[in-house]
Order: structure tokens, then sequence, then C-alpha cells
């Protein structure tokens, strides 16, 4: 009989958990190429865990935000649990996805389109920065080949190039995902941000709360050529009252001229970090869904206790800390 491996040191500090888990996928369309053969286009990958005892109404779906992955949410880049462990612990049941084209939810140009540019590692310590002033929270150095930064970016890929249509596989996959496991509540992050509003106007009934974390913004922004968000909180077409026929005519208009009867009843939170790049204009898009008709809070973490955090708090120091203001604002709406 051989010896039992043994845990590797750097590890022993993952608590031992009692759950259950699994992957299923949302498939995509069945295309068939120019040589006749028959292939499946961007499915959506979906891993979920349980506790033993469920004690939350609703689920939570985890979105993870451009360029990254379902790793996101699993743990941070110097080696700890991450979010998506956090929740389960809380006692949700946890799915978490990686978006069509990221990740598992493979993609070819061919049958998707396009690809974006890679996450460059310029792009990482941007976006990412340790030096913004305040900004203490971070588990990486601000240089290319920190081993922690390397961590970080080797799970960030690319988007398709097409952001309206990338936006639409977001909408259509995970709507389709709430049709297979019933009303859950979306929490989204960063470039995913757009996949909460696009789903709650395809599917009111099955969101039953919207967490939009560091949401992309702020409304009709233009990120590049072909990349504003000309319907206000996405690219991709939302259904607004009274029709809108060209989307020049949102940006143009007085505010609450046009409504978006999907989000009306969804409570609705958005959140920033304290010194974050977002926190500046992150009050726009919760100002913006309650000029549309909706329900919706804005929350910097600093107001609650929880500092010097960035674009994205689940993988800095203080995660464990950052993850309770979005925990105290799911518990008072379920």
């Amino acid at each position: 009989m051989t010896n039992a491996a043994k845990l590797p040191e750097a590890f022993e500090h993952y608590p031992l958990r009692t759950s259950r888990g699994g992957h299923f996928w949302i498939s995509g369309e069945i295309i068939e190429t120019p040589e006749g053969m028959h292939v499946q286009r961007a499915p959506l990958y979906v891993q979920w865990e349980a506790p033993a005892e469920i004690t939350k109404p609703y689920p939570l779906v985890l979105v993870h935000g451009g360029g990254g992955q379902l790793t996101d949410w699993l743990g941070t880049p110097d080696g700890r649990p991450g979010w998506f462990s956090r929740f389960v612990d809380e006692g949700y049941l946890v799915y978490g996805v990686d978006r069509p084209g990221h990740g598992r939810s493979w993609s070819h140009p061919d049958v998707v389109g396009a690809p974006g540019p890679m996450f460059a590692y310029e792009l990482a310590l941007g976006l990412f920065s340790a030096e913004i002033p305040g900004h203490d929270q971070g588990v990486w150095e601000q240089r290319i080949g920190d081993p922690t930064l390397d961590q970080m970016v080797a799970g960030m890929g690319f988007l398709p190039a097409d952001l309206a249509e990338s936006q639409r596989l977001d909408q259509d996959r995970i709507a389709r995902l709430l049709d297979r496991i019933g009303p859950a509540i979306l929490v989204t992050h960063s470039a995913s941000g757009p996949a909460g509003w696009l789903v709650a106007d395809a599917r009111p009934e099955l969101v039953k709360a919207i967490v939009a974390i560091e949401p992309m913004g702020p409304p009709f922004n233009a990120f590049g050529p072909g990349m504003k968000l000309d319907y206000g909180l996405a690219k991709a077409p939302l259904a607004y009252e009274p029709a809108v026929s060209d989307p020049t005519e949102l940006e143009a208009a007085e505010p609450g001229t046009y409504r978006l009867p999907s989000l009306a009843g969804i409570p609705v939170v958005v959140m920033v970090g304290e010194t974050s790049p977002f926190t500046s204009w992150g009050h726009l898009m919760s100002d913006y869904v309650n000029a549309a008709g909706g329900s919706a809070e804005f929350v910097n973490f600093g107001d609650h206790g929880v500092h010097g955090n960035g674009h994205a708090m689940m993988f800095e120091k203080n995660s464990d800390e950052a993850i309770q203001p979005v925990l105290n604002w799911l518990a008072k709406v379920q």
C-alpha cells in the first residue's frame, strides 16, 4: 500500500467544508460550417455548489467580468478561498458561470466572431492599480513579473470584439439558465454588469435582485470604436417604453423620458470600492436605473467600514471583510 498524498502546506489554510456540487452546460445554437459539419456556438459553462443545508430562499448566480472567468469568484491570486465558497457557507445555493467566449465556455472565431485584444499586463496594472491613493488592499506588486500578478493575469483572456453580440449571448444563455434553475439573484462584476440589466429585461419574473459590483459604465460611455453603451446600461438593446427605434434618442432625452419596465420591482444595488476608479461615477448607474423606473441603491464600501479597495475587492487582502456589505444588502432584500 502506498502512502497517502500530502496536502501542500500552502493549501492547509483552506477550511474543510461540507457541501455538494457539480456542473452542467447551457448549450449554444447548433450551426453548420461551410464544410457541412455541425458545431455548437458559444455554450455557457455552469458550476454549482450547495451547503449541507440551504438556508436562503433564492440562489445566487455569479457572473465574472470582461476577459475573466469563473475562477475570479473561486479564489484570490494569492491563494485564498474566494467569494464563491463564502456565499455557499452563508447558506446560499450558488451557481457560477463562464460567460460565452470566456473560460470553459470556449469559442472559435469562425462561429462566434473575431476576438478582441488579449488582456494585457498593462491593462491589469491600470484597472487594478495598486498605486491609486489610499488603495492599500492589493495583493500584487505594481510591476510586470510579480508572481501574484502573474496568477491574476493568467486567468484573463479576451472579450469577443463585437460587444453587443457578446452581451446578447450573455443575456440569452443566462436567461435560459434561469429557465432551468428558477428564480435567482444575479451578482455581476465589471463588464458583466450589462448582463444583469439584459437578463432582467428578458426574464423579469425570474430575477429577484441584482447586485452590480463595479458595473461597466457610466451610462452611454464609449470604450472605443463600436464600444459605446448605446442603450445606456448596455451595448445590446434593452426594451424601453416608449419603444426606441434609434438609441441616440436615449442619450439626448431628459432622464425619465424612457423607462425600463422590466426593472420595476427588482431590488438593485450598485457597489464600488472606496478607492476604485469607478467610485467617482458609480452613482450615475444607480441614478440611471432609478430614473428609468427601477429601485436602485448605491453603496460605497468605504461608507460601510470597508476601506482601501479597488476595482476587484474579491481578489484583495480584505476579501473576507469586503464581502460583508454584499451579504448585508442581500439579507435586506430576502
